[in-house]
């Protein structure tokens, strides 16, 4: 199971990316971009995570609806609801990175690939 302590220390090292707030809650940014937000709605807790297209929400919906889900105000959006104590750390590592993918500038991502 994967904390926000985890969830911060895997994001943080991800280049140009900064903790803050996005939408009024916290949150986490790259090159001053919202790519990942602590939802606290009814303190549920659960994680924002844009995915690249709304066929991959659709399929991680599918596949795992215990880890992944949404609600009518996400429709239309290229984002999931990720439910944080049901993942491990080395998921949740593949999951934040592709979704600050979704946002980071292309200088970044080669930062991040290596070049």
């Amino acid at each position: 199971m994967a904390s926000l302590d985890d969830l911060r220390r895997l994001v943080l090292a991800l280049p140009g990316t900064t903790e803050g707030t996005w939408y009024g809650t916290p949150g986490f940014l790259v090159a001053g971009k919202g790519f990942l937000r602590v939802r606290t709605e009814d303190d549920d807790g659960r994680l924002v995570l844009p995915v690249a297209d709304l066929g991959e929400k659709e399929a991680l919906l599918t596949a795992r609806p215990e880890v992944f889900s949404t609600t009518p105000h996400y429709d239309g959006y290229a984002a999931v609801l990720l439910s944080l104590e049901a993942v491990d750390v080395d998921e949740l590592a593949e999951l934040v990175t592709e979704a600050w993918r979704t946002k980071a500038p292309a200088r970044l991502r080669r930062e991040l690939d290596g070049g």
